[in-house]
């Protein structure tokens, strides 16, 4: 039997139930959420199951959403399944007080960069990793900015001139 998104969506509802949420297929591409608490168990099933099999990580990345209280910062898995050519998407939320989240690299190599740019620009302290440190700004830097918390210009400057932005 080929596998599909409804296949892999069933195998995760028998091992994981309702703690697996949001369910989504935006163009086709199976999407769910998870508790930050289970995100190495979720991932080693993945990769452990015989017949899902997803032992390749595309991408991990962040997103601030500053309107979700308690849940601001998101880490989100991109995972192919290279047998079948089957990928899928799953997202955990972590508080940006608090952005604590266990580390994949044990299980992906390809993660350890990809986490360190995740903690270099958004805060996410990967629990684990094994030289989480910034990767492409300076150590100095007391912010993650690619949060929203910032204005994208300096509202100070006075040598911007407004009708040149559309804005006059």
């Amino acid at each position: 039997m080929a596998l599909d998104n409804k296949r892999i969506r069933e195998r995760l509802v028998e091992k994981f139930g309702a703690e697996i949420t949001e369910w989504s297929e935006p163009y086709g591409l199976l999407t769910f959420v998870c508790p930050k608490d289970i995100n190495l168990k979720v991932l080693q099933f993945l990769y452990d199951d015989q017949e899902l099999g997803f032992t390749f990580l595309t991408d991990l990345c962040g997103v601030h959403y500053p309107d979700r209280t308690g849940s601001e910062i998101s880490v989100v898995y991109h995972l192919h399944n290279l047998k079948d050519n089957i990928r899928i998407r799953f997202k955990i939320y972590t508080p940006s007080a608090k952005p604590d989240v266990f580390s994949a690299s044990a299980l992906y190599e390809a993660a350890n960069w990809m986490e360190r740019e995740t903690y270099d620009f958004f805060g996410v302290n990967f629990i684990g990793h094994p030289n989480l440190k910034r990767i492409l700004n300076i150590e100095e830097m007391e912010f993650f900015p690619l949060r929203k918390e910032f204005p994208l210009e300096d509202q100070k400057r006075t040598d911007k001139d407004d009708e040149m932005f559309g804005r006059g």
